[in-house]
């Protein structure tokens, strides 16, 4: 089951969804209708045509059109100079774009997993991060390091990471963490643009689903600026704070508990770093709760700096109860499905949590 879903989530087809109240289509509905792979590809394609200092470069990209389809027409379109594949070797092929970058490109460093990025860590921390500030600001390095990040399915400890919290420990790195196409879009275009190295971490199982996108998320023009967070639903009486995929989960949860007279207000950070101190704040002195939700490991998680933030800030003389961390669990990643479903943050524990939160 696992291994058919991954070959599937390989394959590039676009898949229908129905989550709680809000149905996304595949890719036989409306134009407005747009998945989160083609949503990064579009961005991609702009940007590659718009910045000729702009190329792609990473394992099976070019010919294969990338591992999850994202790159998908991109090297016939562009060619071997702008669309590169790489060996295996990420420390090798990570270094070569940060050198490109500081050269003057603008490279788009794919990694094939955020898992993989290990082995190139000591070229996005040590060569990409610190290069800027090292230098009083003389040498840019304007990279982008993106793929999937987190869970998928069925492939167990070692390929199974959330990356969003060690990446924005790191000063001199901005780290986005998209949900939906418009945040993939119109973030990868800011990501791309910007003079700071930039971790763009997607997810492997939001690729295939669609989102409606306006006529003013579609433009060219379109970005969305690195730093603010978005509230996806208006509440009153507890503040859901995630990011990626975790998103929708807080969404879902929203509907079911509004059916019980709880309005949960969902925000969608986008980044991790820098992280939207503002507009979490907010929310939290209009609903007076607030819970955390994130796939990654509780330990200095993203959840555990939302939660320092805010009982270092105005919003702490708000709350009304103490904040809840809804997280993965604190274990290497189970094969077993069941178990992965376990290990992971589920609908019903927002709910379980909400409720625990208010005291209900």
């Amino acid at each position: 089951m696992a291994s058919s879903l991954r070959s599937f989530l390989r394959s590039g087809k676009n898949v229908v969804l129905v989550l709680g109240r809000r149905r996304f289509h595949g890719s036989g509905s409306a134009a407005v209708q747009v998945t989160v792979r083609d949503a990064l590809n579009q961005a991609m394609d702009e940007e590659l045509e718009r910045d000729e200092r702009v190329f792609l470069m990473g394992e099976e990209v070019a010919q294969y059109d990338g591992a999850y389809k994202v790159s998908r027409g991109l090297w016939k379109k562009y060619g071997d100079k702008r669309i590169i594949d790489t060996p295996i070797s990420e420390m090798g092929f990570a270094g070569i774009a940060v050198g490109a970058a500081m050269a003057g490109l603008r490279p788009i460093c794919e990694f094939m997993t955020f898992n993989f990025s290990m082995q190139a860590i000591d070229q996005v921390i040590n060569s990409a991060a610190k290069t800027y500030y090292m230098s009083a600001g003389q040498q840019p390095v304007p990279i982008v390091f993106r793929g999937p990040n987190g869970a998928s399915a069925g492939v167990a400890a070692q390929h199974s990471q959330c990356f969003a919290a060690w990446y924005a420990h790191c000063p001199g790195l901005k780290v986005v963490s998209p949900w939906n196409s418009e945040d993939a879009r119109g973030l990868l275009k800011s990501a791309i643009r910007d003079d700071n190295p930039v971790v763009f971490l997607e997810n492997e199982l939001m690729y295939g689903v669609s989102f409606e996108m306006t006529e003013e998320s579609q433009s060219k023009d379109f970005t969305i600026p690195i730093g603010e967070a978005k509230v996806e639903r208006q509440g009153s009486h507890v503040t859901l704070v995630s990011h990626s995929r975790y998103v929708g989960h807080c969404l879902d949860a929203a509907a079911v508990l509004a059916k019980e007279g709880i309005e949960c207000e969902v925000i969608n950070l986008r980044t991790i770093r820098p992280m939207d101190v503002e507009s979490i704040e907010a929310s939290v002195m209009k609903t007076n709760h607030l819970v955390t939700v994130e796939g990654g490991w509780p330990q200095f998680g993203v959840g555990a700096e939302i939660c320092a933030r805010v009982m270092e800030g105005p919003a702490f003389n708000y709350l009304d109860a103490p904040v809840t961390r809804v997280t993965g669990v604190d274990i290497p990643m189970p094969y077993a499905k069941t178990l992965e479903e376990h290990s992971l943050p589920q609908v019903k524990d927002i709910i379980f949590s909400v409720k625990k939160t208010l005291n209900i």
